[in-house]
């Protein structure tokens, strides 16, 4: 089981299952969706996702139809991505634990900002992660 909340503690959860899939997106929106270089962003199963405390001070954004970032309406905190109105994936950031798993790849390198260097040997693609992989 992993745990995970925001950064004043208001809103917390728990995945009873293995992560998967996590990426780094370094795109404009989730340099700012995130407040950082790139977000850290691993995809759960929506039936081992549960929230714990504080689930009435979500707020949901929707970024595209189907598809939005839930935070908490306190202190901001980016803890999850939605679709279709289910968890659909967890920022790594608000974890407690170590998750068990590596950021696998990085995407939309292209539009990173040019402040950041990205490590050597890190598997990365200038847009989406191509569909066939």
């Amino acid at each position: 089981m992993i745990t995970g909340e925001c950064f004043c503690g208001s809103i917390r959860y728990q995945v009873e299952g293995a992560l998967r899939d996590a990426r780094s997106c370094h795109c404009s929106r989730c340099r700012k969706a995130f407040s950082a270089q790139a977000s850290a962003y691993a995809l759960v199963e929506a039936s081992e996702f549960r929230w714990l405390q504080g689930v009435e001070l979500l707020t949901t954004y929707a970024t595209q139809p189907g598809f939005g970032l839930q935070f908490c309406s306190r202190c901001g905190s980016t803890l999850c991505g939605i679709h279709n109105g289910v968890v659909h994936g967890i920022t790594l950031g608000c974890l407690n634990e170590d998750p068990q798993i590596e950021i696998g790849y990085h995407i939309y390198v292209g539009s990173k900002a040019a402040w950041e260097v990205l490590p050597a040997g890190v598997i990365t693609y200038a847009e989406g992660r191509p569909s066939t992989q």
